[in-house]
Order: structure tokens, then sequence, then C-alpha cells
């Protein structure tokens, strides 16, 4: 039997870090799309942040992104989100918006174009270090189009020499996460395309290189619980960006697309014991033709709905069909926690930590989005790239 004053528990202390380009105007590769009252600059991306975790309870820190949310004092920026109740997360680097990485940043075969792009990443540890942030994630737009462009295993060996010497940078209670994307934009090979080439360099690099699975990068029918769970085995799985996939990197809110996959998933992280690890929580979308702050809390509100089926599984009873080759009765065990309405559950954990049992609810009658559209006015609205 399922222990739920347990459950209550796993998911009181669970936390989602949100992305901050995700409170910026984004769109398609035809238009972005702007909305009323979006950021103009990363404070109040932060002040956004933290309306989401006042009304979730779960979402305390905010990943950034190099140069999106540049500033000229990071400690500053730090001090505001803590005013505001919140950390600030992992940062971000970009290695893909400049002309001269038409042909790769770390893999460029020009060393002064590697140079550029390590010294950016070395940038971001020094932002790190500014912003008491743990976790540097990386993700490479590095590969080639065409058959004979560059020499493959010559581009991994200059991968292995930026990532090197980046790790070396890191210091105490510092992490290296590398993130992995089988195409885009690169069509013919991309130099970090699986689980594997991330985990075969995060192993070579040791404890501090972890792989950040972003469930949006995979092919159709991939097993991505599969993946979970061999990193998790390995000690290697740093991280999630959280999304939702019809076709490609659709980067729609997580659970959207096949709440049951999340669900999947997140019964490997319950099993593998990542709820109490070091594995990072975050989300990586863009809410394009949906206000973004009520998207937001819905996908951290699915986030949640995926764990606590994940924590409901009579993992007894699951192990007992497993081990008697029992596979219908091991499958309905799993399904029957699935199929289980764990949102009054939720509602009676949030009361229990003094918030409304309904996120969504209560930004709509906090009155936050009509006091942002009428003080936003005027300036540069943040958004992708931007």
């Amino acid at each position: 039997m399922t222990d739920l004053v347990a459950v209550k528990a796993a998911l009181k202390t669970q936390a989602v870090e949100t992305p901050s380009w995700a409170y910026g105007n984004s769109g398609t590769r035809f238009k972005v799309f702007a909305q009323p009252g979006v950021p103009r600059d990363p404070w109040e991306k932060l002040q956004d942040a933290a309306k989401v975790h006042e009304f979730t309870g779960v979402a305390p820190t905010v990943a950034l992104h190099i140069p999106w949310d540049k500033v000229d004092d990071y400690a500053a920026l730090a001090e505001y989100a803590e005013e505001h109740g919140l950390r600030l997360g992992a940062i971000n680097s970009n290695t893909f918006q400049d002309d001269d990485y038409r042909l790769g940043s770390v893999c460029h075969a020009d060393p002064a174009v590697r140079r550029k792009a390590v010294d950016h990443l070395l940038e971001c540890v020094d932002i790190m270090d500014a912003t008491g942030s743990r976790d540097l994630k990386l993700w490479f737009a590095d590969g080639t189009n065409y058959p004979g462009q560059d020499d493959i295993r010559e581009r991994q060996d200059r991968l292995a020499e930026a990532l090197a010497e980046v790790y070396e940078r890191l210091g105490d209670g510092q992490r290296m996460l590398l993130e992995y994307k089988f195409f885009e934009p690169a069509f013919y090979a991309t130099d970090v395309p699986d689980w594997g080439t991330a985990y075969a360099h995060c192993l070579k690099l040791g404890d501090k290189a972890q792989v950040v699975v972003d469930t949006g990068h995979h092919a159709p029918g991939t097993n991505i619980e599969f993946i979970v769970a061999t990193l998790l085995r390995e000690g290697k799985l740093g991280g999630f960006d959280f999304n939702s996939r019809f076709y490609a990197d659709d980067d729609l809110m997580v659970g959207a697309a096949d709440p049951f996959q999340l669900f999947r998933i997140m019964y490997e992280v319950v099993r593998g014991g990542g709820l109490t690890s070091e594995v990072a929580f975050m989300l990586d979308q863009c809410h394009n033709i949906e206000a973004k702050i009520p998207a937001i809390i819905r996908s951290v509100m699915n986030v949640q709905e995926a764990t606590a089926k994940a924590l409901l599984v009579d993992r007894e009873a699951l192990a007992a069909a497993q081990h008697e080759g029992d596979v219908l009765g091991a499958n309905a065990v799993l399904m029957d926690a699935y199929n289980t309405d764990v949102r009054p559950l939720l509602a009676e954990v949030r009361e229990e930590l003094g918030l409304d049992p309904d996120p969504v609810v209560a930004y709509r009658r906090s009155g936050w989005a009509e006091r942002i559209t009428k003080e936003r006015v005027g300036g540069q609205q943040a958004g992708w790239g931007a």
C-alpha cells in the first residue's frame, strides 16, 4: 500500500525551475507574437516568476540565459530575486546566435571562433559565481549539413577540449549540464546528437559533468524513460528540460502532448531516487499563443500531477507481479496509479502549505495580469533572443 503521508511530504519538497525566456515574447519561425504586459528586462521577468512561485509554492528558482538576461550587476539581480522569494538557477549559455557560429562554435574548424565560444562559456561561470547558481547548462547547435563538410572525429576532439577547459574552471558545488539534440539546426551530423554522446563526454570529464534530458529532443518512439533510468543508474542524470512535442522540438507545455509519457518518466525518477537527489527539474518552453504566466503555472501543475501519480504506484505489488511474470498484473498496477485523479490530493497539499488549492484561479483573481498590462507600457519587450 502507498503511504499518503510520505507522498504528500515528497510533493511538498519538489521544486520546478522556470525559465526566464518563457516570460518573454516568442513565436514560430515566421512570426513572434507580442502580448501586453510582457517583461521588458530580467528584473520584470523575476517579478512574473515570483507570481508563479507564490501560487504554486514549488517554483523557487529561475534559469537565466546569457546574453538574453545580461545585466551590469548580477549580484544585484540575485539580491532582487531573493527579495521576491526566489533564487537564480541554471545559467544557460548561447553559442548559436552569432554570425561567427555559422559553421559551429566549440567544434568550429577555426581556433579563433572556438576561443570566442569558450570565452563565453567561461563568462557564464563568472556569472554563476556572482549569482550563486549551481548549474551551467550547455546546448550546442554545432553540426554539419553535408557529408564531408567537416571531419566528424575532429569535431568531437574540439568539443572535448572545450568542455575540459570549462570544466576545470568550475568551482566547488558547481556543475556542468550537457544537453543533447538529435537534429536542428544541423541536419546531417549534430555534434551532441544523443544521450550516449553526452554521457561519454560527461563520464570522461568527471563528477561535476552531468547529462540533461530535454523531453522534446528525441526521435518519435524513443523510450525516454529508459534513458532516464539508465542515467540515474549511472549517477549521470543532472536534470530535465521539460516540454512537449508532437513532431520535433515543439517546446509546448510539459504534459500537453503525452501526459502518459511524463508519468512514465517521473516513475523512473521516483524509482531511481531522483526526487531526493540533485536532479534539476527545469521547464524549457515557449508560450507563443497562450498567456504566459498561466501557462507556466499550468506546466508546473502538470509536473506535480505526473509526480503524484508516480508516487502512488504500489511498488510492492508491482515488484511482486514482475517477479511472478504477471505481465497484465504488472501493467495494471502502473495503470491504476496513472488513472488516479490526483487533483484533490494536490489541492490538499497546497492548502496544507497555506496556498490556494487552484493556482490558476488564484492567479486570475490576483489582478496581476491587469496590473502589468497597465504598467509595462513603452520600452522594448523581452523576447526570444533578446
